[in-house]
């Protein structure tokens, strides 16, 4: 069997393991940063918005408002979150398809007057409760390949675009333009392209009809791969920006919504083995985290992580599971670890999205600390 080699910058990890304990998430400022910076080179004519249900940690929050960004929001506790990290009304778009009466009574009160629909009924609830709001209709485009399909649930047929844009001027609303989404980890390039596409046609017919099209959002899914080296994003991103350009005049703002690209390549999970046994012929690990909580994204997102320990050694086949009472909560049947002991150090890169949002305490076990780091 192959010896691993210890891996880099793995120093920290054993310092901050022991003095902050385990589970520990460590958030890195720098790489935020550099992925937001990353995403505005590869498409200068697209204004990032901060999706923050990927990861609304206040302090992740505080450094995207530090950069001049601008935020996603699904519901009130996450525009209450962005206000108070700094970020200004006019930074925000309310961009959840089924909101609130309350949460729009809240966005009505605050200033946040861009929002997305795909119904007649959101309309109503709309004009009823945030008066005069700027609305985008959500359409349904091509999802073929991406890891989650969300067309299943959102978006009007493109041929019912511009009827309820009619519908949003004549309630009083502002039409504003379009906004989709491809899907999230979308690795199909053709899917924007297609997408593109679709909103250049209701574009054009919106031009026809004397109907505003100032606004358009090209939504996320903008790919972050959990393993292996492989990074398809500057690729796309060069399709995109390509497309934009093409079909779309220079008035016409595009937005788009990353949240899994800037948030995902920033953190790190750190577990120790808590228990250990042997069962199918292999060592069994257990970990003080688990699928309850930070790697919950194999369950929700279908994320799929590299495992990787500080000890090195000759390496054999184990399962990996987490701390609670559940036969569910197994984390990896059949990844190559050396023997470990209890006490050793199993961490996870490239975790920072859908991880510590969507965990929880199930069994009273506490969730991951989270520790910024430069």
């Amino acid at each position: 069997m192959a010896r691993r080699k210890a891996p880099k910058g793995t120093r920290r990890i054993q310092r901050l393991a022991r003095s902050e304990g385990t589970p520990l998430v460590l958030v890195s400022r720098a790489a935020l940063r550099s992925q937001l910076r990353r995403f505005r080179k590869a498409l200068p004519r697209v204004v990032p918005y901060y999706a923050i249900k990927a990861n609304s940690h206040p302090e992740i929050l505080k450094t995207m408002v530090a950069e001049g960004a601008s935020f996603d929001v699904a519901s009130a506790a996450e525009m209450k979150a962005v206000l108070a990290a700094g970020a200004k009304p006019a930074e925000i778009i309310f961009a959840n398809t089924v909101k609130s009466p309350e949460a729009l009574k809240l966005a009505a009160a605050r200033g946040v007057d861009l929002m997305t629909f795909d119904s007649e009924y959101e309309l109503d609830k709309i004009a009823e409760y945030s008066p005069g709001a700027r609305v985008l209709v959500r359409i349904a485009v091509p999802n073929i390949g991406s890891m989650v399909e969300l067309g299943l649930k959102f978006g009007v047929d493109p041929s019912d675009a511009i009827s309820l844009l009619i519908k949003a001027f004549k309630m009083g609303l502002r039409p504003a333009g379009v906004s989709f989404h491809v899907g999230s980890q979308c690795l199909r390039g053709e899917n924007y392209i297609e997408a593109l596409e679709i909103t250049a046609i209701i574009a054009r017919d919106a031009q026809l009809k004397q109907l505003p099209f100032e606004i358009l959002d090209i939504g996320g899914g903008f790919p972050v791969l959990t393993t292996g080296d492989d990074d398809p994003f500057d690729s796309m991103a060069e399709v995109v920006a390509g497309e934009l350009d093409r079909l779309f005049e220079p008035h016409v703002r595009v937005i788009a919504e990353p949240g899994r690209f800037i948030a995902g390549p920033a953190a790190t999970l750190i577990t120790s083995v808590v228990g250990k046994a042997i069962r199918e012929n292999k060592h069994w690990y257990y970990l003080d985290d688990g699928l309850y909580g930070t790697l919950s994204g194999q369950v929700f997102d279908h994320a799929k992580f590299d495992f990787k320990t500080l000890r090195q050694g000759r390496t054999r086949l184990c399962s990996l599971a987490g701390p609670t009472c559940d036969s569910f909560d197994i984390i990896a049947r059949g990844v190559q670890m050396p023997e470990l002991e209890i006490g050793d150090i199993v961490y996870v890169e490239r975790i920072g999205a859908y991880s510590t949002v969507s965990a929880t305490t199930f069994n009273g076990m506490p969730p991951a600390k989270v520790v910024m780091v430069p």
